[in-house]
């Protein structure tokens, strides 16, 4: 039972946040707010092409940083109670280390990391 109210409680409250967000949006085009609607809110007018390409190389980086970066959130509670955790807990986060190392040796060695890479930039 709790759980079909905590679902239709969740139900209403998207529901009401959808219509509030339509009302505003369509107060904001109504007044003729030419700046909120522009490319840049600052006012000034795009140099170039608004829809550059990025190179693959971005967002190849920023999957990475999110992947080390959950890394450490499963990591570092396991960490604070390292003397409490069971044999298999153990080896459960020794293997999802392994797992995380394996995929950081096969971004690095399929090229994805070369040209960020530190080890690159020779003096």
């Amino acid at each position: 039972m709790t759980y079909l109210v905590y679902i239709s409680f969740t139900f209403i409250l998207i529901l009401i946040l959808l219509v509030v967000n339509y009302l505003i949006s369509a107060t904001n085009l109504i007044n003729g707010d030419s700046e909120k609607v522009s490319p840049y809110e600052c006012g000034f007018e795009p140099l170039g092409d608004t829809r550059q390409k990025f190179d693959i190389t971005f967002y190849l980086i920023a999957i990475l940083f999110i992947i080390f970066d959950l890394e450490v959130v499963f990591i570092l509670p396991f960490a604070t109670v390292l003397q409490e955790v069971s044999f298999l807990g153990y080896w459960v986060s020794i293997i999802f280390l392994v797992v995380l190392t394996i995929g950081f040796i096969y971004e690095y060695i399929s090229g994805a990391i070369t040209s960020t890479s530190i080890f690159d930039h020779r003096s």
